[in-house]
Order: C-alpha cells, then structure tokens, then sequence
C-alpha cells in the first residue's frame, strides 16, 4: 500500500509540474513554443483546478505524517520522498504563481552582466535587454540585501548567458537551500515528524521548489546561525545571522532572541524564534502578506516541541496561504473584491483552527 501511495505521489507532482506550464507568460519568447493561453481564457477552470490540487498534496502530506508518527516512514524513505520531490519540481515553470526568479535574474545580470550597481541602477535602464518584456519589477533597484545579490553570481554564472540554462540554474541553486534546510532541521531535531512537517509542507515545496523564493536561503542561514548558538559557537552564530540578515532583512528580528538566547530555558529557545519570525510576518499585512513570509516561521515551528498549538495553527497557514493565488487567478486582477478574499482566505483557517483548540481543551476538562 506504502509503494503505491508513493508512485501515486511522485506522478501527482508530475502532473503539478504539467499543470505548471499553464501559466507560461506569453511574451517570453524563449518558451512560445508550449505557450498555450489556457489560463487566461479559463480562469475557472484553473482555478479549481489549482484549489484541488492543493487539496491533494495536503493529502499526501498529511498521509506521510500519519505514517511516520506510527513509525511507519523510515529516515531512509522520507530522505526518497524528499529527494524525488525536489528532481520532479525542478521541472516546474518557476512563474506560475510568482515573477520573483525573473527579479533574481534580471538583478543578477546588472551587477554582473552589464558591470552596474543593481542599487543604483535599474533593469529598465538597459532598453534591449530582452527580459523586460516579462519580468515584473524593471523600474525597481535591486529589492534584496548584497549577499544574495553577490550568491546569485553562482547561478548566473552557471547559466553560460543562456536563459533556460539561467533559470534552471536558479531552480537548481534555490532547490539545495531547500535540502539543506531538510538536512540542518534533522540534525537539530533529530526527530523524524520535524523532517517531514519541514521536507514535505506542500508550501515549502511549492514555494521553494516551483517559485524558487530566497526566503528558503535566507532561513537555511538563521537556522545555521541557531545551529552554532546552540553549541557555543558565538562568533561563527552571528556571522551566519548576518548572512540571513543580507538576503532579505526580516531575519534582523532574531536578534532580540540571540542576545537573550542563554537565559532562554532549552525547550522554550525555538518557541521565541518562533514568535519572533510570527510577529515579522504578521507585521508585513501592513504592506502584504505574500505566502512565501510564512516559511520566515513555519521551519522554527516544526521545531518547537510538542506545542499543539504551534503545530496546528502553523499547519493550517500552510493550507491557507497557498489558496490566496485563487482570487487572481479567478479574476485576472489585484483589484475589486480580490484584497478582500486574500485577506479573509489567509486567515480562515488559522481562526478557524484556534477556534476548535480552544473549544476542544474546554470539553476535555
């Protein structure tokens, strides 16, 4: 039974990747070939078809948790899922639900294509710069700290100037964060539930893994940084929090906690990570949550022991989160009723999921 939900599992994220490829930007000449149109002239189909197939993966995910808290998924085999789930999504189309990679690469090619400094200078600047008819932030200076500027050079690199070869390269430099923040979770956790909550959290995946988002990178480097904390290495822990803090600035929340991280009793320490990368993310509403924020959170509250309601309230942002593409997938536009229906997709399920903890406590007494 085991094998056969794991082959239905793996030709599952095959049909993701497939699905992926309804969303290919029409004006990127590199891809007409299997440009198609389908998702802008079936808006409704799509939609519900994206909302199944998070349904689904859900599933699954929920499944591989059932089986490994009966100690029924073996270390080795949590490790295939994980490997075999980062080879098929590699294939994805990046921008399917996020034009962020196309940002990563268009910065990438300023500061190391044409010599400028991505702070200053802007994508649009280069008039016949053929990415411009797709990416989204042109008219916008580098949006990200130094560090990740100066690691996407690796992947740029590795592109050879060749956009396709760019863009998996990118995928494939995004997807080894995502791995190595599986292995440090283990090696922290040394706790198999932890692994799969962190590994097989369709948004970590989706978002990781299909969208390529650098918060993966920047979380690899603040739970680095914890790593060493918790092992005396003081020096070596900011360093690496310093490299988080320079891939995107959120991480600059975690201070507070390092600096009282010692007198923090040791089964409380990812509790304040936890509910310092929480209030940062809530903070963003005042801007907009993205659903990628929530892995600023989610891997410190996989982390934290035996906190139910950690676990299920983190779980069920999971869910919720990866439905706030719905509204403009249905409707085509950021504006009208669609804030309104992001905001209140968001947040459902997490009130929801408190609602029913705390009624459930009382009726246990």
């Amino acid at each position: 039974m085991k094998k056969l939900i794991f082959s239905l599992y793996f030709l599952f994220l095959v049909f993701f990747d497939w699905f992926s490829y309804l969303f290919v930007d029409p004006n990127i000449s590199y891809l007409k070939s299997i440009y198609t149109g389908y998702y802008l002239t079936n808006r409704g189909e799509v939609a519900s078809i994206y909302s199944l197939l998070v349904v689904i993966f859900f599933i699954f995910f929920f499944y591989f948790l059932k089986l490994v808290k009966n100690k029924n998924l073996s270390l080795k085999e949590i490790i295939f899922l994980i490997a075999f789930s980062s080879l098929i999504l590699l294939f994805s189309y990046p921008a399917m639900l996020s034009y962020d990679i196309f940002n990563y690469i268009a910065t990438a090619k300023v500061a190391f294509f044409y010599g400028e400094n991505p702070y200053l200078v802007m994508p649009i600047e280069f008039g016949n710069e053929p990415i411009l008819a797709f990416m989204q932030a042109a008219n916008k200076t580098a949006l990200y700290g130094p560090f990740w500027i100066l690691l996407t050079g690796i992947p740029f690199f590795l592109g050879f100037s060749n956009f396709i070869a760019t863009l998996f390269s990118f995928k494939i430099f995004v997807s080894s964060f995502y791995v190595l923040t599986c292995f440090l979770s283990y090696k922290l956790s040394k706790d198999r539930f932890t692994l799969v909550l962190i590994g097989l959290n369709p948004l970590i995946l989706i978002e990781s893994l299909i969208s390529s988002h650098n918060d993966i990178v920047m979380m690899f480097f603040a739970l680095l940084s914890v790593y060493f904390l918790l092992r005396n290495g003081k020096v070596k822990s900011y360093l690496f929090l310093f490299f988080s803090f320079l891939i995107k600035f959120a991480t600059f929340f975690l201070l507070p906690v390092f600096l009282v991280f010692k007198k923090i009793k040791d089964r409380q320490k990812f509790l304040f990570l936890f509910l310092s990368m929480f209030a940062i993310f809530l903070l963003s509403n005042f801007r907009e949550i993205y659903p990628w924020y929530a892995i600023w959170f989610l891997v410190f509250a996989f982390l934290t022991p035996k906190n139910k309601i950690i676990l299920w309230v983190s779980l069920a942002f999971s869910f919720s989160l990866l439905f706030r593409y719905i509204p403009f997938m249905y409707f085509g536009t950021h504006f009208g009723n669609t804030p309104l229906i992001k905001t209140s997709v968001s947040f459902f399920f997490p009130f929801a999921t408190l609602i029913y903890l705390f009624f459930a406590k009382r009726l246990n007494r």
